[in-house]
């Protein structure tokens, strides 16, 4: 079976660190997981603030690394913006960013929750994993 699931990816803080508007070093096995995830079929979207020279450059950089996007701060490729009609949120069903709550939690874990579907939640500063957490008895309708 196919998979065809979008994954919205930043690049700066994710995919390299900050250095913005350069480019700084890759991030531990985020070209190795972003193939991966590519090779199992998912449609890979590079979704940045970057624009012009700076995203060029980051396009690039990828590219040397082996990793061609489905699109580029769009839905899909090809897709031509129009402010008085859509929307500026992307069609993606995860989005994969340094600046989530609890922050960037690395790529080994991003690979486990993108393919396990593991849900999870902030506590005391870091992420985790619902599946990992013992669960608490509800005690209202909403908590």
């Amino acid at each position: 079976m196919i998979n065809n699931k979008k994954l919205a990816i930043d690049f700066d803080g994710t995919i390299v660190d900050d250095a913005y508007p350069g480019i700084g070093k890759a991030k531990i096995f985020a070209f190795d997981t972003l193939k991966k995830l590519q090779s199992e079929g998912y449609r890979l979207i590079l979704w940045t603030y970057r624009h012009g020279k700076e995203l060029n450059d980051a396009v690039e950089f990828c590219r040397k690394n082996g990793l061609e996007f489905y699109a580029v701060n769009s839905s899909f490729e090809g897709e031509v913006f129009d402010n008085e009609t859509q929307s500026r949120k992307i069609d993606a069903d995860l989005f994969i960013d340094d600046r989530n709550l609890g922050g960037f939690p690395g790529w080994g874990e991003v690979y486990q929750i993108v393919k396990e579907r593991i849900e999870f939640q902030v506590a005391g500063g870091e992420v985790h994993a619902y599946s990992k957490m013992k669960k608490e008895k509800k005690r209202g309708l909403f908590w």
